[in-house]
């Protein structure tokens, strides 16, 4: 085995020693000497890959994020058949695919907060593009914010262990949230003007002689 191949080797062998331990114990248990117990690898190993544990939680956000975007670029593909608005069709499936492999992002971004609150202004850049693109294409943008928080919530709760749902109602509910036919009346109410707004925009408006009072009804007054 080549130098690069054996360096691609450890390394991978080190992030996946590092999520085992975030997910068996906890981020705070995540030290290099962890990893390279975990990993077999020689402590020397593993600084050869990464100096810090910072680096390791970065290079574990950097890993997980590619993983999720190249599940949503791939959803998206196969989304634009069914839906014409298939970013937040693919970002509420890649949600649900966290919670399906917990091992994947969710425990590196956990640890990444615990450890260090400003490496999350990675993942927070790219929801700032995705939010900018569901909006781009939604028929009403709210809306579709709503759907897609939601299935953040969803996925959080879950993360935290917060979630009273089951399994089958957590998928219900996903299912429920990327079915676009069931937000079309919502969709065409907001589209339409509320009664009282309907009513004043068919009043006729009074002209400027009938709305201003003449200079000698003021002065009678």
């Amino acid at each position: 085995m080549d130098n690069p191949s054996r360096s691609e080797r450890s390394r991978n062998a080190a992030l996946d020693a590092a999520i085992t331990i975030v997910t068996r114990d906890g981020p705070g248990r995540l030290t290099l000497d962890a990893i390279a117990r975990e990993s077999g690898l020689s402590k020397g190993g593993v600084m050869h890959q990464f100096r810090t544990k910072e680096a390791v939680l970065r290079a574990l956000l950097e890993q997980q994020m590619a993983y999720f975007e190249d599940f949503s670029n791939r959803y998206i593909e196969k989304a634009r058949e069914t839906t014409d608005q298939p970013e937040l069709a693919a970002q509420i499936a890649t949600l649900r695919e966290a919670i399906s492999t917990p091992r994947a992002g969710a425990f590196a971004l956990l640890a990444a907060m615990n450890e260090n609150p400003e490496l999350m202004a990675m993942p927070r850049d790219v929801d700032i593009e995705k939010v900018a693109r569901m909006k781009a294409e939604a028929r009403d943008p709210d809306l579709a914010l709503l759907r897609w928080a939601a299935a953040r919530g969803l996925l959080l709760s879950s993360l935290f262990g917060l979630s009273s749902l089951s399994d089958a109602e957590r998928d219900r509910l996903f299912e429920r949230l990327l079915d676009d036919s069931k937000w079309t009346a919502i969709e065409q109410g907001a589209a339409k003007p509320s009664r009282t707004t309907a009513v004043r925009a068919a009043s006729p408006k009074p002209s400027g002689a009938r709305a201003a009072k003449p200079d000698s009804a003021r002065k009678r007054g």
